[in-house]
């Protein structure tokens, strides 16, 4: 993969900017220092996930159809390459900094999508009650 300068300047720009949100979050309380290292690694990952996705759905888009399919394999490619990069990189950073968690839970947040939620013992039952809704 050979990264081009708007997919690098997309990935920075979208990482950057949640990182900021998550970095306000903390300084305001909203957030402890080890959910921010969480959100950190998420960012991070997320951020070469969409670099990656412009990239790769380009590509693909190319192969298909040129032109109109660059653009739309772009955007798919971004969309997706973020979602999966945030998940797969707030799981890892769960895993790495939240040591009280005993496993991930997926549950769905006011939007109606997926992210990945610490799993407490303790709040079995919040947290039965929340994914019943």
């Amino acid at each position: 993969m050979q990264l081009r300068s708007a997919s690098l300047w997309a990935g920075i720009i979208s990482g950057g900017i949640s990182q900021y949100q998550d970095t306000m979050a903390l300084r305001e309380g909203r957030m402890g220092k080890n959910q921010y290292a969480a959100h950190t690694t998420r960012n991070v990952v997320g951020a070469v996930g969409i670099m990656a996705g412009i990239e790769y759905g380009a590509m693909l888009g190319t192969s298909i159809m040129p032109g109109i399919g660059t653009v739309a394999g772009t955007v798919i490619g971004g969309f997706l390459g973020d979602r999966l990069g945030s998940s797969v990189g707030l799981t890892a950073g769960n895993a790495l900094f939240n040591n009280d968690q005993k496993g991930i839970n997926l549950i769905g947040n006011s939007e109606n999508t997926l992210l990945a939620q610490p799993f407490h013992a303790m709040d079995q039952e919040a947290n039965k009650e929340q994914i019943l809704q």
